[in-house]
C-alpha cells in the first residue's frame, strides 16, 4: 500500500503558505492585535490549522519577521553590488522604507515593544556586513558625509516610520526621507523635494 506522508507533507507546506500570506494582508490591515483567528478566516482554514502550524501568535510573527528579513537582507545585498554605491544606498532606504510604510502590522513588529529591540539586532546582524560595505563605498565615491555611520540607518527608518503612523499619508514620508537623505551628501542642498503640491495645501499644512 502506498504511503500518504508526501501528500501530507504538500498538504502542511501547502497550508503554511496560505497561512503566512494571509497573515501578511491581515497584520498589514489591523497590526498585530489581530488574532489567529482572523488569520484563519482570511486563510479559508480552520482555526486548528493554523495553531498546529504556529502555537501561538509570537510563533507567526516570528515566522513573518523571518520573511521580512529575507527580504531587507535581499535588497540590502542588490544595493550593496551597485555601482554608484549612493544609487544603492538611496534605493535600499527607499525600498525599505516603502515596505515599512505600507505594512503597519511590520511597523509594530520591528519598532514596537516586546521583542522588537531583539528583532532590529537580529535585522542589523543579517544585514550589517552589505551595509558596511556600501557606506564605505559611498564614502570612497565621495558621496557620503565622511562621519555617517551604519548606525544611523535604523534610526533613519525609525523617523521615516512615524511620519506615516502619525499623519496616516502612507506616502508623505518620501518628502522627509529626501530631506535626511539630502543631509547625508557629502555636498547637500541639490535635492528637489518631492509632491510639495500634492502632499501640502496652500497655507502649508498637510493636506
Amino acid at each position: 500500500m502506498a504511503s500518504t506522508t508526501p501528500p501530507l507533507r504538500r498538504d502542511a507546506e501547502r497550508n503554511r503558505r496560505l497561512i503566512i500570506a494571509a497573515a501578511h494582508e491581515v497584520f498589514r490591515e489591523r497590526g498585530v492585535s489581530a488574532t489567529l483567528d482572523d488569520v484563519a478566516r482570511r486563510a479559508g482554514v480552520g482555526v486548528g490549522t493554523v495553531y498546529r502550524r504556529f502555537a501561538n501568535k509570537e510563533e507567526l510573527v516570528d515566522a513573518l519577521f523571518e520573511d521580512m528579513v529575507d527580504t531587507v537582507e535581499t535588497v540590502t545585498m542588490e544595493a550593496a553590488a551597485e555601482p554608484d554605491a549612493w544609487a544603492g544606498l538611496t534605493a535600499c532606504l527607499v525600498r525599505v522604507c516603502e515596505i515599512q510604510a505600507l505594512d503597519r502590522g511590520l511597523r509594530e513588529v520591528t519598532l514596537g515593544t516586546g521583542r522588537g529591540p531583539q528583532r532590529q539586532a537580529e535585522m542589523r546582524e543579517r544585514v550589517r556586513p552589505a551595509v558596511d560595505s556600501l557606506l564605505a563605498r559611498a564614502k570612497e565615491q565621495g558621496a557620503l558625509r565622511s562621519d555617517a555611520m551604519a548606525a544611523d540607518l535604523p534610526i533613519i527608518q525609525l523617523m521615516v516610520a512615524a511620519v506615516t503612523e502619525h499623519t496616516g499619508r502612507p506616502d508623505l514620508w518620501r518628502r522627509y526621507l529626501t530631506v535626511i537623505l539630502d543631509g547625508l551628501r557629502a555636498h547637500p542642498g541639490n535635492a528637489e523635494l518631492p509632491g510639495e503640491k500634492e502632499l501640502f495645501a496652500a497655507d502649508g499644512s498637510a493636506q
